[in-house]
């Protein structure tokens, strides 16, 4: 039986910090809502939840109970802010102060894991400086040269698992045994509450992050009747996509989690709390992005721009869902699928209307789902196989 490891403040206090390079990749796509601002979101919050996912499985395995790790973590903090604080312009004038900063990140990840683990800790900390120096590099060129360079990071981030298991799996080093001892310890050893709760914690806080657009998009305007129902309208589309995770999903993937043998936990981890969790986290981040362009203009026909993130923050939430539900064989999928193409759907309800009917529309499809599931047994919602036959095969 796993020994109780639970998120730490500190730990907390990092995502908080984190979080806010969410809050700026929001201001980043509601100021530039096209498909180039849309791909550069993508780039930016994909490579930075990369090292967000690294620091979790670090706390997981190395827990700030130590002077020198809680000062490191800090340290590591200010460099996700300095990240975040050039979120902005990262395709532009402070590209080489975001590379910068990942970079430090990236130092600091690779030295609290080698306080566990020694030199099996290269064969992760080197295509991650890697990255981080693409990244960098990025930040010296415009146009097709810093966007190649960017999704050079991906590549390496992307590649980077699939090298770490072979390593696990074959002990091919110099010395094998040690080495597979160390790097077998990062893929399997993860507290399975510890791992749920974390990114059940972050989650948490990118909801707010509707939360705090709903008062940004109303800013100084009256608060009127109309403002007063658009925002209670906000806010209960957050709240059926909280429910559909913290209610329905979250006891069920610890619950798999536990279940699932210690050395399929890594590969677990990935397939569910970051490739599943990137769209739903962007899903979150394009959300909050429509409805802060949205509030004040309940009463308006929407601009296509705004009416695709509302919609589509929606739709990649679902899927990511989706995804996250599948990879740990919870089920049923057929009510949040429906309401995924459902939710897409509302975009010429916005347009060719207003913008509060798109936000009915949008509440009324995910209402609907809780709902329609709200009616099955935890039996029934459990569904599929557990996960250590899924990620055994």
């Amino acid at each position: 039986m796993e020994t109780e490891h639970r998120v730490s403040t500190l730990e907390l206090f990092f995502d908080l910090v984190f979080v806010f390079t969410i809050t700026q990749l929001t201001v980043l796509l509601a100021d530039d809502l096209t498909l180039r601002g849309a791909g550069q979101v993508v780039l930016i919050f994909t490579v930075l939840f990369w090292m967000y996912g690294g620091y979790a499985h670090l706390t997981n395995q190395v827990p700030p109970d130590r002077t020198v790790r809680r000062v490191l973590l800090m340290l590591a903090m200010g460099a996700f802010m300095v990240c975040a604080l050039a979120v902005p312009t990262a395709f532009g004038a402070g590209g080489v102060a975001f590379g910068l900063g990942y970079l430090l990140v990236v130092l600091v990840h690779g030295a609290l894991f080698t306080q566990a683990h020694g030199r099996g800790v290269l064969w992760f900390a080197l295509p991650n400086v890697l990255c981080a120096l693409a990244v960098t590099a990025a930040g010296f060129f415009d146009g097709l040269p810093a966007w190649g360079l960017w999704l050079l990071a991906l590549l390496l981030q992307f590649v980077t698992p699939v090298v770490v298991q072979r390593v696990a799996a074959s002990g091919a080093a110099a010395e094998p045994e040690a080495v597979e001892q160390t790097v077998g310890d990062q893929l399997g050893g993860m507290n399975a509450a510890h791992l749920v709760e974390r990114h059940g914690l972050l989650l948490i806080i990118v909801f707010g992050e509707s939360v705090i657009a709903i008062g940004i998009g109303v800013g100084s305007l009256p608060l009127s009747a109309g403002i007063a129902g658009g925002a209670f309208l906000a806010l209960t589309i957050a709240s059926a996509m909280w429910w559909m995770y913290f209610v329905r999903d979250e006891g069920r993937a610890e619950e798999v989690f536990a279940q699932t043998p210690p050395d399929r936990r890594f590969r677990l981890a990935m397939a569910a709390y970051y490739y599943a969790f990137l769209p739903v986290l962007l899903g979150m981040a394009v959300f909050a992005a429509g409805v802060k362009k949205t509030i004040g203009h309940l009463g308006e026909h929407l601009h296509t721009g705004p009416a695709v993130a509302l919609a589509g923050g929606v739709a990649l939430y679902l899927a990511g869902n989706l995804v996250f539900r599948a990879v740990l064989g919870i089920g049923p999928a057929r009510y949040r699928a429906t309401a995924l193409v459902l939710a897409l759907a509302t975009v010429p309800v916005g347009t060719g209307w207003t913008g509060a009917g798109q936000l009915v529309a949008l509440a009324v499809v995910l209402v609907g789902a809780v709902v329609a599931e709200g009616g099955r047994s935890p039996a029934d919602q459990a569904g599929g196989t557990a996960a250590a036959s899924v990620t055994g095969s």
